[in-house]
């Protein structure tokens, strides 16, 4: 015998999804880290953020995950990982297929779901259709405390409506070839002397090397890595080869893990 559906009245639904997205949005008005960008360096982060026990929140500007993963080259389903980021994949199950000693290959759609899984699973909250208005500055010492935030549906219409900020101990900007936050500082910040000339045309073993070298952080409270960090040092692109972007994931959080958690940095 078939079990017949739930009946659930409209207004029902609507304070349903009202009340729990403000539950969350209340509860992570102030948290330990706000990661920008839900593409590979910023879910790899934000896995290993939450991991240790950080509040972590992921803000994403389009309504869907993986950044620049989904594309792979050419809008052809598959991307490249060599040795030792191919590691980071199989921790969290992601099937990789050898083509050479320490290279592989693997499925587009399996990276940004087992990413995105991870992310979860591990306590991080990802958020889509947010973009990072503004950021949140204190001086004497001069220092980034949070993020300023704006749906990203009102900011393409063009709209004026105030956004609203978020306390954290660190912001990360792993918004890719953009590096959106860091230009938001750049301009609002001068005070950072912070510049993002964009990055330089491509060179792959350079690129993966220099991506994970320079990632870090960039002033007191404000971090960057991935392709963002390509933008700021004006170092080369790489293309659909993605060692560098989880490599550079993964330090970013460990950097940030060592100065809120070890050092008592608040």
């Amino acid at each position: 015998m078939k079990e017949e559906i739930k009946s659930v009245d409209e207004t029902f639904i609507t304070k349903a999804i009202i009340k729990k997205a403000a539950d969350d949005w209340i509860e992570f008005s102030e948290c330990d880290v706000i990661v920008v960008g839900a593409g590979p360096a910023g879910l790899t982060a934000s896995i290993y953020l939450a991991k240790s026990g950080l509040k972590t929140l992921v803000l994403e500007r389009r309504l869907s995950f993986g950044g620049g993963i989904g594309g792979g080259g050419m809008s052809l389903h598959k991307l490249v990982i060599e040795s030792p980021a191919d590691d980071i994949l199989r921790e969290f199950g992601c099937r990789l297929e050898p083509v050479d000693d320490n290279v592989y290959v693997t499925d587009t759609a399996a990276m940004m779901a087992k990413l995105a899984a991870g992310a979860i699973d591990a306590g991080a909250k990802i958020i889509l259709g947010v973009v990072v208005d503004d950021l949140i500055f204190r001086s004497s010492p001069l220092k980034i405390v949070g993020a300023v935030v704006q749906w990203t549906s009102v900011s393409m219409s063009g709209l004026h409506v105030d956004p609203l900020p978020i306390k954290s101990k660190a912001v990360i900007d792993c918004t890719g070839h953009d590096a959106e936050v860091l230009a938001v500082a750049s301009r609002k910040i001068p005070e950072l002397n912070i510049m993002v000339p964009g990055e330089k045309s491509m060179w792959v073993d350079l690129a993966e090397k220099l991506i994970v070298e320079n990632t870090g952080e960039v002033c007191p409270g404000l971090y960057v890595a991935g392709m963002a960090v390509a933008a700021l040092h004006q170092t080369p692109r790489m293309g659909p080869i993605f060692g560098g972007m989880l490599l550079s994931g993964k330090k970013v959080a460990e950097l940030v893990i060592e100065k809120i958690k070890l050092r008592g940095n608040l």
